[in-house]
């Protein structure tokens, strides 16, 4: 009985405590304006933690201490929005707000049409759906009608309440709007992805947007992201009449409040709204791309509907991207960590929308010699999307004669090995494995095909920034001591990662060859190699007539490969690989008899509930059968899953067997007896 009544207070304390540190999360992350100090909003933290700690039953996904993140998943699943989340038409001019204002009163008549005017957000939309108050679901926009369920790292954002603030909540609210990363905090992301090596982000948006669909919801946690709402969808048990009745209960309700909303009685005002913030977006610290106009009541925008993509009630006002003219100074080319070679125009710096531009990409070979750009040319420079540095063009009349054209280099800048760029690509690349330049990611894909689960992103950049692992083939040298020196290492985990690594040693060879990156060498394309070729040895040896002689292998492909063997880092990487212990023969299928599903064909559709698509497509191919992507008349099977598309359709006009899951499972099941 006193347990009881001990659990009953520890509940009540709970409630208590949650409801106390949303509100101050809401007055220190929304409005600015914390109430308590830092010391204090800690000290009902850590209270929390040791009750939920105690009587960990009581834990909820909604609770504050929660938003450090979870688990991470495999996989998102789909959510289907209850509203579809539509584009907007665009309006470049102020003729083109006055012609949209034309339309909205002839479908309605002349009466006056007060709109709602908000500012255009750079980043993610995404649809959050609360619960009697309590947050419940979120989901990316997707294609509109269905989206990834993203609910996981949505909960570690703070600038969305875990519970609505208000007393009496809707029983059901949509909230949508966009998750954003300011310019700030995308430079210092940045700066410490390149301080470890990692490839830094092109934009905010990209940022923001690879943050919230992390697998591992933990690096959601760290990364500093905002949500501004901008509209409502499904609401239940409470009504508005307007957008900005709307939004302002939602604001109170615990969202942060953009920094322009206005309410304005003509088109000429939202004009004004529009112009005065394209002069004036430089002062913002995230990025928008322009403002968007809205019929403001809610029962006008019911008459007026919308089309097949977009409302009739609303339109998005496009801000122009500013200009300006500099010089290029140098052409540099920058090796991606996958080896591309990537020339960069390094310019007089000039200032653009508030910030210093100095650099701009020019993206491949063809780039340079389409835009026609030489060193010592006069350039008009603009941000596309309001942030990436770009060249729109030449300023041809300003040259002397003396600029010389741009050629792309035959060796690699960073480490003087060959560059290749294969037919029909536009990209140029490294053919080192060993190359510095592309080493992180190289090691980070070797360990993720080769099964070393727990090696990811963050072991990999410890390992490669103290110089414990300079190649693949360093993995296999690794030892306990020196990684017990690494930080946040301890002995059971790096005894896991060791026997983890041990354990990859005898993986198949058509495994280690996608292992090692080899340019447009997956899984697929490794089954049809290791078919022929039972040794790592006899790619050394191979032409490129002679993979073309292989089915589904052409001249591309076949280059690549080439390329990859002749060179002697390679070679020196292969026989260390030997040296470690490694699988580098595939026994031939001539001894192994005849897989069960060979010469069959499956075409995989729909949502499988026991499978990913991956996974699946995967069994496929063990078994000796081909998964391809599209339906033909060789088709042997295809599988429908739930909510299958079109390929059902053409299976049957084509005559093609049609599957369902249980049926499949069945036929897997058949070649275990």
């Amino acid at each position: 009985m006193l347990k009881a009544m001990e659990r009953d207070r520890a509940n009540r304390r709970i409630e208590e405590l949650r409801h106390q540190i949303e509100h101050h999360r809401w007055r220190y992350y929304v409005l600015d304006s914390p109430e308590i100090s830092d010391a204090q909003f800690d000290a009902l933290m850590a209270e929390l933690q040791a009750l939920e700690e105690e009587y960990p039953d009581l834990v909820t996904l909604n609770s504050p201490t929660q938003r450090v993140g979870a688990p991470p998943v495999k996989e998102f699943g789909a959510v289907r929005h209850r509203l579809p989340l539509q584009s907007l038409d665009n309006a470049f001019t102020a003729l083109d707000l006055r012609a949209f204002d034309k339309r909205v009163k002839r479908l309605l008549g002349e009466i006056p049409i007060e709109y709602a005017c908000e500012l255009k957000f750079d980043g993610l939309a995404v649809s959050l759906s609360y619960q009697g108050g309590h947050f419940s679901v979120g989901a990316t926009r997707g294609d509109g009608t269905e989206g990834e369920n993203i609910s996981i790292n949505l909960r570690t954002l703070k600038t969305i309440p875990l519970q609505l603030l208000p007393v009496d909540p809707p029983a059901l609210l949509e909230v949508r709007g966009e998750v954003i990363m300011t310019y700030p905090d995308f430079e210092t992301l940045n700066q410490e992805r390149l301080s470890r090596e990692e490839p830094p982000f092109a934009n905010p948006r990209n940022a923001a947007a690879g943050s919230v669909r992390q697998q591992d919801s933990k690096i959601t946690a760290r990364r500093k992201l905002s949500f501004f709402p901008y509209s409502v969808g499904v609401v239940e048990g409470r009504t508005f009449s307007t957008h900005g009745e709307a939004m302002e209960y939602v604001w109170s309700a615990g969202f942060k409040q953009p920094p322009a909303f206005r309410l304005v009685p003509s088109v000429e005002d939202a004009i004004a709204f529009c112009q005065d913030w394209q002069a004036r977006r430089g002062e913002l610290p995230f990025g928008v791309d322009g403002a968007v106009l809205k019929v403001n009541v809610l029962a006008l925008q019911e008459r007026l509907g919308a089309t097949s993509h977009s409302p009739r009630w609303a339109i998005a006002y496009k801000f122009p991207a500013a200009e300006e003219i500099t010089q290029v100074q140098e052409i540099t080319v920058y090796v991606g960590r996958t080896g591309t070679l990537t020339p960069v125009a390094v310019m007089t710096p000039v200032v653009i929308d508030g910030s210093t531009v100095s650099h701009a990409s020019l993206h491949n070979e063809d780039e340079v010699r389409r835009k026609d750009v030489r060193l010592g040319d006069w350039v008009v420079v603009h941000k596309a999307g309001a942030v990436i540095p770009e060249i729109l063009s030449v300023l041809t009349e300003r040259r002397t004669g003396q600029e010389p054209s741009f050629v792309m280099p035959k060796d690699c800048p960073v480490c003087g090995a060959e560059t290749l760029r294969l037919p029909g690509e536009a990209v140029t690349r490294c053919t080192n494995i060993s190359c510095p330049a592309q080493v992180s990611e190289r090691l980070l894909h070797f360990a993720a095909v080769m099964g070393m689960d727990g090696v990811g992103p963050a072991i990999i950049v410890a390992l490669y920034k103290s110089e414990l692992v300079k190649d693949v083939a360093d993995l296999y040298r690794l030892s306990i001591d020196p990684m017990l020196k690494l930080e946040r290492m301890g002995s059971v985990l790096a005894t896991k990662l060791l026997g983890q690594i041990e354990s990859s040693k005898n993986r198949p060879l058509r495994q280690l060859l996608t292992a090692l990156g080899i340019d447009q060498v997956g899984w697929h394309v490794a089954e049809l190699l290791t078919s022929k070729y039972h040794s790592i040895e006899d790619f050394f040896a191979v032409t490129e007539e002679d993979l073309q002689a292989l089915s589904g292998i052409g001249p591309s492909i076949a280059k690549s490969v080439v390329v990859f063997f002749r060179q002697l880092q390679t070679r020196r990487l292969i026989d260390e690989l030997r040296q470690a212990g490694l699988h580098l023969e595939e026994e031939s299928p001539s001894k192994t008899g005849a897989l069960p599903w060979q010469g069959k064909t499956f075409v995989f559709t729909g949502t499988l509930a026991g499978f990913t698509r991956e996974q699946a497509e995967q069994i496929v191919k063990e078994l000796g059968g081909e998964a391809t992507s599209s339906v033909s008349s060789q088709t042997g099977f295809v599988v429908a899953g739930e909510k299958p598309g079109s390929k059902v359709d053409r299976a049957k006009k084509l005559g093609v067997c049609i599957l369902k899951e249980e049926e499949f499972v069945a036929m897997l099941e058949d070649t275990k007896r």
